[in-house]
């Protein structure tokens, strides 16, 4: 069934392909010497139809695009197969600059864009000149200047809008994203740092130290940290939501007396930053904080416990920990959800007879996972990231024998790779390690997402 998809995917792709060169094909032959023009000159068959802003807009863009690409960035894109072949050097007292890896690939992946940018700013306008012959064509009139800046703010609001939003997130995330992908293919690291030094494409040899293949690598660091992370946001985020659901069935009952109070104190804890709790927490556990210090004042231990030097205790304790941290964001959704409960259902249950876990495990945890399943997806994949807990109690300590390249006992993938990052500026591993950490979020997302109940059978849950 997967080969017969991959393969209507596939025809289906260029079958699309195929009717679009013919469409361009029928463009050029049938159009007019305005259409015709506009092959070489985007805009000219708008502005010569009287349609000024469209023609402007994409003249504009054209240039634009191949001032940036030609003007600026072929310097660079014709390096990018090599990024680089000089290197800066000194000449007696003279330093001769060379090549610079990083900007030939930073400025060549955005040629690449502004090329591709081109050709489909090129396809939309023979789009708009075989659409404006065809309505002349008929006998009706083009749309205004007028018209077509009114629209802006109509008709296509939504691309005004999004506008700006879409490009910084082009700018700011994609771009760091393909560049991030292209560093896994390299040898950035600290020996082949630019200015002063080049790094070149290695192919998948990065991947492969990572996995340990063929040699010596980071394989059995890599698996032991995946192992840990994914135990990690599995504990954090199911515990975190049951005890979460727990406290606020317990508070929003009946008999249970300042429930605002209660629940303002929960919430305390998500006033206070993490930067300065989870700081101030980690001191306190410490073998010289607060804690040991009163365990041993009062003589209940002889010897400090060491909560950060030891992995399971470690494991342990920032799990906890983070209950501390999850639990209220979670207790002030699932008491609003309470709430919409029907109390029918639950006077039902009682005539019926069914004790108070029953009532739990057939009314309320079925509409709790059906409603909050999406945000239960989303913590936990917040949780495979989550920097801050580990990095502010612990920095992923303690160190382990079996572990190398700087990562700790209860390192996740994120603060691994941040560390390979800023102490070892192993920058090609780091790249490889974040594409893992989207392929691990990925998959989770869509195996978990398409199974759930909420997005399989939304008008299903009564």
């Amino acid at each position: 069934m997967d080969e017969v998809k991959r393969g209507n995917a596939v025809s289906r792709f260029f079958r699309v392909l195929g009717k679009d060169l013919r469409e361009i094909g029928q463009t050029f032959v049938q159009g007019d010497w305005k259409t015709k023009i506009s092959f070489l000159v985007m805009g000219f068959g708008q502005l010569c139809r009287g349609q000024i802003v469209r023609g402007l807009a994409m003249l504009a863009m054209e240039v634009g695009l191949l001032y940036f690409t030609f003007g600026f960035g072929w310097q660079y894109l014709s390096k990018l197969l090599t990024l680089g072949t000089v290197e800066t050097h000194k000449e007696g007292r003279v330093t001769v600059y060379g090549d610079n890896s990083f900007f030939i690939l930073l400025y060549g992946i955005l040629a690449v864009v502004a090329i591709l940018a081109l050709i489909y700013l090129w396809r939309v306008n023979l789009r708009q000149n075989r659409e404006a012959e065809g309505l002349l064509a008929r006998g009706k009139r083009l749309p205004s200047n007028r018209s077509d800046l009114a629209s802006l703010l109509d008709k296509n609001f939504d691309k005004t809008l999004l506008a700006l939003p879409v490009l910084g997130i082009f700018i700011f995330t994609v771009v760091p994203i393909i560049f991030m992908i292209c560093i896994a293919f390299t040898n950035y690291d600290v020996t082949h740092q630019p200015p002063s030094k080049l790094f070149s494409w290695v192919g998948l040899e990065n991947f492969k130290t990572l996995f340990g293949i063929g040699g010596e690598g980071f394989g059995g660091t890599f698996f032991y940290v995946l192992g840990w992370t994914l135990i990690w946001a599995f504990f954090a985020t199911f515990l975190t939501y049951f005890l979460g659901m727990a406290v606020a069935i317990l508070i929003n009952k009946k008999e249970i007396k300042y429930k605002k109070l209660w629940r303002t104190i929960l919430v305390m804890t998500i006033a206070v930053p993490q930067f300065v709790s989870l700081l101030y927490v980690g001191k306190m556990f410490a073998a010289d904080g607060l804690v040991n210090a009163y365990l041993l004042k009062w003589g209940w231990i002889k010897t400090a416990i060491p909560f950060w030097t030891n992995a399971t205790y470690a494991r342990i304790l920032i799990i906890v920990i983070n209950l501390w941290i999850g639990i209220p964001y979670t207790m002030l959704i699932v008491t609003g959800l309470l709430m919409n409960i029907p109390a029918e259902l639950y006077e039902s249950a009682r005539i019926d007879g069914a004790n108070a876990f029953q009532t739990f495990r057939k009314i309320t945890l079925p509409y709790m996972l059906f409603v909050t399943g999406p945000f239960l997806l989303t913590q936990f994949i917040g949780n495979l990231n989550n920097f801050n807990v580990i990095f502010l109690l612990n920095q992923g300590n303690p160190k382990s024998l079996q572990l190398s390249k700087n990562a700790g006992a209860t390192d996740l993938l994120v603060t691994w790779l941040y560390k390979m990052t800023i102490n070892d500026s192993n920058y090609k591993i780091a790249a490889v390690i974040g594409i893992m950490v989207f392929l691990v979020t990925a998959i989770i997302s869509l195996v978990v997402y398409n199974t759930m109940p909420s997005v399989k059978d939304e008008e299903g849950f009564q």
